[in-house]
């Protein structure tokens, strides 16, 4: 039985980023990620049991990820308004400078792969945003609407003004990104 190496493991996660944005899911076989994470396609399978559990298991680490840098430095007891900008700000640092894992992500949410995956063991990653919405309706705060709806309005800036092929000859500046977070957070506030 093969050992498995941290250095393999991380090598496959990003060969597998790199070729699905590249080619897409069902053009990144297990012989094209293996030969672009150079090692042998038998390695993949010390570690995965297939592709699927792979390209799932790639998508999970990146939500996990995303979720640590995210919620890095929550504060409960601040104002909700500064709690929703740490995060906002960090959210659009991790998109910002991840670029390619969050088209991953994207991509992955948006494919049939997404039904292999436990939504709700998922969500718990964020539960302290799922808890702090809540909060802010409750509070009257935050418009008593449902919590895609608020996703949508408050992160989808994110996704735009971090992507530069989206922002064709636009340059954020800090004031630009501060601008952006007023917008989101007035389109989710009461």
């Amino acid at each position: 039985m093969r050992t498995k190496n941290d250095e393999k493991q991380e090598a496959l996660f990003k060969a597998t980023v790199k070729l699905v944005n590249k080619i897409g899911f069902a053009s990144s076989s297990v012989a094209k990620i293996a030969k672009e994470a150079g090692v042998s396609p038998a390695t993949i399978y010390v570690y995965h049991k297939n592709k699927e559990e792979l390209l799932v298991s790639v998508y999970i680490a990146i939500k996990r990820e995303m979720s640590k840098a995210i919620l890095q430095n929550f504060n409960s007891e601040l104002p909700l308004r500064d709690i929703w900008k740490n995060l906002w700000l960090n959210a659009f640092e991790y998109v910002s400078k991840n670029l390619e894992n969050y088209k991953y992500a994207e991509q992955f949410s948006n494919s049939p792969y997404s039904f292999l995956v436990d939504h709700e063991e998922l969500e718990k990653y964020f539960t302290p945003i799922h808890d702090l919405i809540q909060n802010g309706i409750e509070q009257k705060i935050i418009k008593n609407v449902d919590i895609n709806f608020i996703s949508a309005f408050a992160f989808y800036p994110i996704t735009r003004l971090a992507n530069p092929n989206l922002c064709h000859g636009f340059e954020l500046k800090k004031e630009d990104v501060e601008t952006a977070f007023t917008m989101a957070w007035d389109a989710i506030k009461l």
